[in-house]
């Protein structure tokens, strides 16, 4: 597979074949994986590959509680937790979720993900973040440039495994349970869980807005560029 392949039909994928995947492929993703870019080089992420029955399980749950109150706030119309959300509006949404949960079938991906064929749990040291903007009065995202680059090379490494898989971060919701579940110390935390195995149908095409519909030239009101 090419470079351009890869790059246009690696989507996420979230349903799995039962066929397991061996200890020396998640070995070989990893390691063209860390081939990832950070700040400063200074490779900041850890990997949990999770594989106890009962951690798999907490994590499903802490997912859960996320999932259900995601599916309301998209119910409503809503971004899920938008930095720019009115709060009121977001709060009375997320009151919806349990009706949400009620009608889930026990079988999609969020009921069944200790089921998934692997779990890859991103931890990322705090202390190795350039969190450039971390003092500036909005939300802060620049200091993720030293993790997401590797969660995504994880995706297109397993895809060059006949792969597939999804970034996630919905058990971020539940951090302090997450952390205490997975043993991290005060100065790490969870950036992503990763769930990947042998897709059941996988991408041969992607649909995405075109280049002149977020590209412009000198200001973001320039003229289009593409």
């Amino acid at each position: 597979m090419d470079l351009h392949e890869a790059l246009t039909t690696t989507g996420a994928i979230r349903e799995f074949t039962d066929e397991p995947v061996d200890d020396a492929t998640i070995a070989r993703v990893l390691d063209v994986a860390r081939f990832a870019p950070s700040g400063g080089n200074r490779q900041g992420w850890r990997v949990i590959v999770v594989k106890d029955p009962t951690i798999r399980a907490t994590l499903r749950d802490l997912y859960l509680t996320g999932w259900y109150e995601y599916l309301a706030q998209r119910a409503a119309g809503l971004t899920p937790w938008s930095p720019l959300a009115d709060r009121a509006i977001e709060a009375a949404a997320i009151e919806t979720a349990p009706d949400i949960a009620a009608a889930a079938s026990p079988d999609g991906f969020a009921e069944t993900l200790d089921r998934a064929p692997v779990l890859l749990a991103v931890v990322v040291d705090l202390d190795a973040l350039a969190a450039v903007d971390r003092d500036l009065d909005r939300y802060s995202f620049a200091g993720a440039a030293s993790v997401y680059p590797f969660a995504w090379n994880l995706l297109l490494a397993a895809r060059e495994e006949r792969l597939g898989g999804v970034i996630t971060t919905m058990v971020i919701r539940e951090e302090a349970s997450a952390r205490a579940a997975l043993g991290l110390a005060d100065r790490h935390a969870l950036a992503a869980l990763l769930v990947l195995g042998h897709p059941v149908k996988t991408f041969t095409k992607l649909t995405r807005a075109p280049v002149s519909s977020f590209t412009t030239v000198d200001r973001l009101d320039g003229p289009s560029f593409g």
